[in-house]
């Protein structure tokens, strides 16, 4: 099992937020267990903020066994049809945004995502199997 990791798990660990440390870092171990773990390059973009040096980031995703892959073309397409029925329900955004291209990164390049964004991804990826540490169960609707 491939396990994609949104952004917020893995800050939830890095800048240990009292709310949701423990369950991530749980959440985050027990998908390492079942298989192996991945970031897109848009979540790495994100992580890498969190760091003086690239090579610091780098080295935290070794420590954790978490590698790091492209949006492939058809996940940027996926992504669009995603924006798009978005906009067509009234959303705002001009701009595709980041969690389209991870949703659809998972969707079609992993077998499940990590994330406590679980509104957004059931919401635009029905079919996006999610691991949401705060229910620590997996959710497809």
């Amino acid at each position: 099992m491939i396990t994609a990791v949104d952004t917020n798990i893995l800050l939830d660990i890095l800048l240990p937020d009292e709310n949701f440390f423990a369950l991530s870092s749980r959440a985050l171990e027990e998908a390492a267990t079942a298989g192996s773990l991945v970031i897109c390059d848009l979540v790495y973009a994100e992580l890498c903020v969190h760091f003086e040096t690239q090579s610091e980031c780098d080295e935290f995703l070794a420590e954790n066994d978490i590698g790091i892959e492209p949006v492939g073309k058809p996940a940027g397409f996926l992504a669009s049809r995603a924006w798009r029925g978005y906009r067509k329900q009234g959303g705002k955004g001009t701009r595709i945004l980041a969690d389209f291209l991870i949703g659809a990164h998972a969707q079609l390049q992993a077998s499940q995502l990590l994330s406590r964004d679980r509104g957004f991804y059931q919401s635009m990826f029905p079919s996006l199997q999610l691991f949401d540490p705060t229910s620590l169960r997996r959710t497809t609707e």
